[in-house]
């Protein structure tokens, strides 16, 4: 059970990951707010960024593209709380042997 807890982890975070690079890629190339993809993506990875936002400056370079650097802090620290979660659980695993 605890190993399935584990998978579903790692998936969970690495879908959050994921979606994490396509909104920093997608900000840094300055697309299309208005697309369909581009919008999903935008309202879906929003919440996922409450926790950070404010946090840095978010610099606009020349024809509206932009660096996310709240986006790219959020991706290391979902992937250090990802990494800290499949410890404790591979711990829990290794004590239930």
């Amino acid at each position: 059970m605890l190993k399935l807890l584990k998978d579903l982890a790692a998936l969970a975070i690495g879908i959050i990951e994921v979606l994490l690079i396509f909104r920093f890629i997608l900000r840094l190339l300055a697309a299309n707010p208005n697309s369909v993809f581009v919008n999903w993506i935008y309202v879906n990875t929003a919440p996922l960024l409450q926790p950070f936002i404010f946090a840095f400056p978010n610099p606009a370079v020349a024809s509206g593209f932009v660096i996310e650097f709240t986006t790219l802090f959020a991706v290391f620290a979902y992937a250090f709380l990802g990494f800290v979660l499949q410890e404790i659980l591979e711990i829990l695993v290794d004590q239930k042997r």
